[in-house]
């Protein structure tokens, strides 16, 4: 259900503090805190001695003691304390994950530990950039997270779910050019000659038409990046007010999905007014995904065995990550070395990497 060796977003850095912090990533459940010295650590949140959660525990120096018998542990996940006796057992200790901190979020690995490459975590540097402003939301939605996927791969339900902040019906009016490098795929919409949407004609103070594009690049499988803009006609689209939003989606459970987002903008930055703006209008549409998408869940789970989706051409993009998310938990489950996208791999074909645009 989940690939294991890969980066998933844990945390925003401000989450985690001293006090010790549970999280469960892909159905891992793991207990977040930090040391004297400020460095991040990743336990398995589970008591060697009798299972007992150790985020219901408290830190000691630079161990975390569990609160049932006090069991201590050190951020390598070895026991160094056993209250009861001065031997402590062999087996005593906890499985420790990889953690990474980058511009504000903290990644986590929980597959193979030997597999955890720091360089594979995709690039988020808006968020830590003075040139860029950004606005910031967490939600746990209610669905599996391939629905958040295919939801920020096929963004044609702007024009329906976000009608009164970012939707019009010029969106699904334009075709989209999808691209496949490795495990990347971007899905992109140039939509020439339109007025910018409600919340951005507001915060960017633009009036008449402007050529708007939305580029969604989903690191398969955690990750989407939206280069999304206005820009003057027909001009660069470097040239115009830019925006990144930053889309980290963790699993929780089966039903359950952590959504890290970000919202980076190269405009009014200094505008107090515009990030509040921003803030409220943002939140609406989060709110309005989250609302959808539980009840695409239950949609999926009344549905009956061997009724599968309808896809149409605006759906190049969702079935393309579909397929290299597949393979991806194909090969983890059946152990084999390298990844999508590797030399050899089967999406990294000169057919899989030419761009494909849907009218």
């Amino acid at each position: 259900m989940y690939v294991l060796n890969t980066w998933y977003v844990a945390a925003w850095s401000t989450e985690v503090t001293r006090e010790p912090t549970r999280r469960v990533i892909c159905e891992v459940p793991v207990v977040l805190f930090r040391t004297r010295a400020g460095k991040p650590v990743a336990l398995a949140d589970r008591c060697a001695h009798r299972a007992f959660p150790l985020s219901a525990g408290r830190l000691v120096y630079d161990s975390i003691e569990c609160g049932y018998h006090g069991f201590a542990y050190g951020p390598d996940g070895a026991c160094t304390r056993v209250p009861a006796q001065p031997s402590i057992p062999t087996r005593a200790r906890v499985s420790s994950y990889a953690l990474h901190e980058k511009d504000g979020w903290l990644w986590i690995w929980v597959g193979d530990q030997d597999q955890a490459d720091v360089s594979l975590i995709p690039d988020t540097h808006w968020m830590a950039d003075p040139a860029w402003a950004t606005v910031t939301h967490t939600v746990l939605f209610e669905c599996r997270h391939d629905l958040i996927h295919d939801n920020l791969l096929d963004l044609t339900h702007e024009s329906f779910l976000h009608q009164t902040t970012v939707g019009d019906d010029y969106i699904y009016e334009h075709g989209i050019t999808v691209e496949v490098d490795g495990d990347v795929v971007t899905v992109d919409r140039l939509m020439p000659g339109v007025e910018a949407p409600p919340l951005y004609a507001r915060t960017m103070g633009t009036e008449g038409r402007y050529d708007r594009f939305h580029a969604t690049e989903f690191h398969v499988p955690s990750y989407h990046v939206l280069h999304s803009g206005i820009t003057g006609e027909g001009r660069p689209r470097e040239e115009g007010y830019l925006i990144k939003v930053l889309n980290g989606i963790t699993p929780v459970d089966a039903d359950h999905t952590w959504y890290f987002y970000a919202f980076s903008r190269n405009f009014a930055i200094e505008a107090d007014w515009a990030t509040k703006e921003l803030e409220v209008g943002l939140a609406t549409v989060l709110e309005e995904d989250a609302e959808a998408l539980r009840l695409q869940e239950i949609g999926m789970k009344e549905r009956p065995a061997g009724e599968h989706d309808v896809l149409i051409g605006q759906d190049a993009g969702v079935a393309k990550a579909r397929r290299i998310l597949s393979q991806r938990l194909a090969r983890e489950n059946a152990g084999s070395p390298g990844s999508p996208g590797s030399p050899g791999s089967p999406d990294s074909t000169a057919a899989e990497r030419r761009p494909v645009t849907v009218a």
